[in-house]
């Protein structure tokens, strides 16, 4: 992969199993529609391992994510949540890991193809215990 691979723009084609990764990640309702099968024009420039990341939604609403591979950035869900990540390159993919999902992007036939996968989530809770020792 060259070293501005990412750069252009691109504009919706399809999804699988978004409703149901949506509601997992607990993205609100309003979202959730705002999101299905618009046309959202995500665009990307690329300048060696500096990334701007601006996906621009239907009615002028637009997140824009500025990332440096390997480094520490501030990013921010659809949902417009903040929180902080380290961008990783593995094997030509964007790598990151959002507040409740594992998100990659690579360049496909020329097509951005980004998947995310909800992070298992296991919470335990404490078992009390009998304190009767002899």
């Amino acid at each position: 992969q060259g070293n501005m691979a990412f750069t252009g723009k691109y504009e919706f084609e399809g999804d699988e199993n978004y409703d149901d990764f949506v509601k997992k990640i607990g993205l609100p309702s309003d979202k959730i529609e705002m999101g299905r099968n618009c046309k959202i024009v995500t665009e990307v420039v690329q300048n060696g391992n500096d990334f701007t990341w601006t996906q621009h939604f239907p009615g002028g609403h637009t997140t824009t994510n500025t990332f440096t591979i390997g480094k520490e950035a501030d990013m921010e869900t659809m949902g417009g949540k903040k929180f902080k990540a380290i961008v990783k390159m593995e094997d030509g993919k964007i790598v990151a890991d959002f507040p409740n999902y594992h998100h990659t992007a690579e360049i496909c036939g020329g097509k951005l193809v980004e998947v995310s996968s909800q992070i298992s989530r296991l919470v335990y809770k404490n078992q009390p215990t009998n304190q009767k020792n002899p």
